[in-house]
């Protein structure tokens, strides 16, 4: 692996902490938090020199970009699917017209997007996708229902796996469409409530809504998905760490202060998290330095999902019984009154299901990277 930091990526990350330490203090309205960040060229910065709009930054500099955000405080990124996933996907097989289209909104803050891709059956098995598309003068009409559509409610565009062959089965037959959300009448979005009582993921509901674009050729939507899903467990990887970094801090925390930390068993089993947390840092640099293979985006959601499972039922039980009473300020208004260590351990119980379930990339690995039997259909 060659994959370090030099001065001038320190200089960046100077750079960055200063810039959030001035800007993210106050911070309320999460798309105009957005449109903050285009404005200054945070957005896209690995998405090199085409000129949409956003400054340019090396690998390691947007690692730094990443991990200086997520110890700031910033609020959660509403347009993360547009900059992250939407934005690579049309970089590598977009045609110039959407790129010119699309990208320079992106990367201004002002345009936000969501991912429809899973559906009531086909979840983790995603060849599974019932969602129509037919095609008309105008572009494509489509028929279906999308679900655990994060942002939905917020999201202007969403990138739709749809079947667009009349009988096509499993991966075949499918497009990769671009859906204008406002579509009264024809689109609804239903929020989903979760065991900690709120409602980051949706329903999606398309009846004969409009598809102006499809990206790629059309029934080469598996591919163009499949190209999707690569770019999901980059340089977020590690911020991501940084994250569960700050949540393991808060355990140890209490861990001492309720005197947990003196039962060698509970002490083992943080030191053992601890010791997790820093392997996953050094496979995420060692996948970002190309020594990751084929597997390696199903390898590193195997160990954040269950790796941040463990640490959810650790936030418990170093509290004892205090887990499962709410806090003494709990105002019936809000849901649940979950404090955080409650959060932490209710949210990560679908940590090892969404974005792919555990079984599903134990498949992955087995059969593209090891090279065994094809799991029956």
């Amino acid at each position: 692996m060659d994959f370090g930091f030099d001065p001038a990526d320190d200089d960046f990350r100077t750079e960055v902490r200063a810039w959030l330490r001035e800007h993210v203090p106050g911070v309320s309205d999460r798309r105009g938090w957005e449109r903050t960040l285009g404005d200054a060229g945070w957005i896209g910065l690995g998405w090199g020199e085409g000129g949409y709009g956003n400054r340019t930054a090396t690998l390691t500099q947007q690692v730094a970009w990443a991990e200086e955000y997520a110890r700031s405080g910033a609020p959660p990124r509403s347009g993360h699917i547009g900059e992250k996933l939407l934005a690579p996907t049309l970089l590598a097989h977009g045609t110039a017209e959407q790129k010119a289209r699309f990208l320079p909104p992106v990367a201004a803050g002002t345009e936000l997007w969501c991912q429809g891709y899973s559906e009531p059956g086909a979840g983790s098995d995603l060849a599974g996708v019932r969602t129509r598309a037919e095609r008309t003068a105008e572009g494509y009409r489509v028929t279906g229902q999308k679900i655990w559509t994060s942002l939905a409610h917020e999201a202007d565009w969403c990138f739709v796996l749809a079947r667009t062959e009349t009988g096509s089965t499993r991966h075949r037959g499918l497009s990769f469409l671009l859906v204008p959300m406002d579509q009264p009448g024809r689109i609804e979005v239903r929020p989903i409530r979760q065991l900690t009582g709120t409602s980051d993921f949706n329903e999606v509901f398309f009846d004969g809504a409009r598809a102006e674009q499809v990206v790629g050729a059309e029934g080469d939507g598996w591919r163009v998905a499949m190209s999707l899903l690569g770019f999901e467990r980059g340089v977020s990887t590690l911020a991501q760490q940084i994250g569960f970094a700050e949540e393991l801090g808060r355990v140890v925390r209490t861990a001492v202060e309720t005197g947990a930390a003196d039962d060698p068993v509970i002490r083992a089993r943080l030191v053992r998290l601890w010791a997790e947390l820093r392997t996953m840092r050094w496979n995420a640099l060692r996948t970002l330095g190309g020594s990751g293979g084929p597997g390696a985006p199903s390898v590193a959601k195997l160990l954040w999902a269950g790796w941040h499972q463990r640490l959810g039922e650790a936030a418990v039980q170093v509290r004892g019984a205090r887990a499962g009473a709410g806090p003494a300020d709990w105002s019936p208004a809000e849901p649940y009154g979950l404090d955080e260590a409650q959060q932490l351990f209710l949210f990560s119980r679908a940590d090892t299901i969404y974005g792919g379930s555990d079984q599903i990339q134990r498949t992955i690995i087995a059969e593209r990277v090891l090279g065994l039997p094809r799991q029956p259909r």
